[in-house]
């Protein structure tokens, strides 16, 4: 038994779906490949998915599954078989309808065995094992058709007159058995090869030659400048950014998220982690406006100080490692500035007005077609409130519960909340 190594070049895909594209890519094949038996149950698969490729690596592989005697239970032996011993009409029309026939030449045979009280008649036949070839051409196609893709995209191959659909145009196909190429020939127009592309920048070969299905993972990180496994590559963020945070000092920690952590994963092939900064003067606003936008927008991870408060440092993962790397900071510094510059504007209108002289706005934003207005619920959950707190702490109580209530919407009419939904309730407590 031989290892197998499977590769889809293709170009960026989505980062969000990334994880899940390849774990489907290479389980699907893996799968496939056991239930046709050229891959064992104890084979070991191991999944790679960078932003432009997508492959498996499978242990313990057969060129050929082995040849298998199968028995096929035909019908009881006093219906199909005449006193004599041979078949009867109907045990005939039988095995030519099901099973094509008996055919005698190459191993076909009829035995009887009892099956409770009853003895029954038997087809068994030899079967040829499948060839990984066929094998291989088949699981690649039901991996491509089952992929959970969020959006296809059909685009023409170079033809001219051929289209085809996947998550993003297909430009290359690996298929080592060993260090063979098992020939595949028409998956997304592709003919396999043992040759695929590095990082897009930083590749110190073009094409990368991949000797051998071991050798995979080790000569894309030698010759592309690519870590092919997202979990490896993931680590080497994690690790970057602990050993970057403690040389800023001060006890800084970026802030922990794990889906921005897979997210940026997803973007990069080979993580370089910068230190970059904002002006100090943005600080006043909330951090959590702040950290937000640093994140949904630009998948920064925002530094925190031993306390627990936001700094105006963030770390960047970069794609790129070049030997200066001023002008990478410098851009990410200069794009950053204007999303925290429009986090404060927001804020400063905001604080322009009252929350209470926002109640009346409430009264223009549908909670529910069948529910009224916001300014509708906010009444319902004000006498609530009442009756709780008169309930526990008599009228005191009772009037700082309504006045909760009152207010506790107002904030989904400020222009923060408009801007980032995520922050409403986080935000009316600045403004109370």
């Amino acid at each position: 038994m031989t290892n197998l190594l499977v590769e889809l070049f293709v170009e960026e895909l989505p980062p969000k779906a990334l994880k899940k594209l390849g774990e489907a890519f290479g389980n699907t094949i893996a799968k496939s490949l056991q239930g046709d038996k050229v891959a064992s149950v104890d084979s070991v698969i191991t999944v790679f998915a960078s932003p432009r490729r997508l492959a498996v690596h499978i242990t313990d592989v057969l060129s050929k599954a082995p040849d298998e005697s199968k028995r096929y239970k035909l019908m009881p032996a006093k219906v199909g078989l005449q006193p004599d011993g041979t078949p009867t009409a109907a045990l005939q029309k039988n095995l030519e309808a099901k099973y094509g026939g008996l055919h005698t030449a190459v191993g076909d045979r009829l035995v009887t065995a009892k099956e409770g009280d009853a003895d029954y008649i038997y087809l068994e036949r030899d079967v040829v094992g499948y060839r990984l070839q066929g094998c291989l051409h088949d699981a690649l196609q039901q991996a491509i058709r089952t992929m959970p893709i969020p959006k296809v995209m059909s685009y023409q191959l170079q033809d001219g007159w051929t289209s085809v659909s996947f998550v993003r145009p297909a430009h290359g196909l690996i298929a080592l058995y060993g260090s063979e190429v098992v020939h595949i020939d028409g998956v997304l127009g592709l003919t396999a090869s043992n040759t695929t592309q590095g990082h897009r920048f930083e590749a110190k070969v073009s094409p990368v030659v991949v000797t051998d299905a071991d050798s995979y993972a080790e000569t894309l990180k030698r010759d592309g400048s690519v870590i092919a496994s997202f979990a490896e590559r993931r680590d080497e963020i994690v690790r970057q950014l602990a050993s970057t945070a403690a040389k800023v000092g001060g006890g800084c920690k970026p802030i922990e998220d794990d889906a921005l952590l897979d997210e940026v994963t997803a973007l990069v092939e080979r993580p370089n982690v910068l230190v970059c900064e904002f002006e100090k003067e943005f600080l006043d606003v909330p951090q959590e406006c702040l950290i937000l936008t640093m994140k949904a927008n630009q998948k920064y991870f925002p530094l925190l100080d031993a306390g627990g408060k936001l700094t105006n440092k963030f770390l960047i993962v970069s794609n790129i490692s070049p030997k200066d790397s001023s002008f990478v900071i410098g851009g990410n510094e200069r794009v950053v500035r204007p999303r925290l510059a429009d986090a404060k504007f927001f804020f400063d209108q905001d604080r322009k007005k009252t929350l209470a002289s926002r109640v009346e706005g409430l009264g223009k934003v549908v909670y529910h077609n069948k529910l009224g207005t916001q300014g509708a619920r906010v009444e319902r959950v004000r006498a609530i409130a009442r009756a709780i707190g008169q309930q526990l702490g008599g009228d005191v109580l009772a009037k700082k519960a309504d006045q909760a209530a009152h207010l506790a919407k107002t904030d989904l009419v400020t222009d923060m909340v408009g801007e980032f939904p995520e922050l409403q309730g986080t935000m009316g407590r600045y403004y109370a």
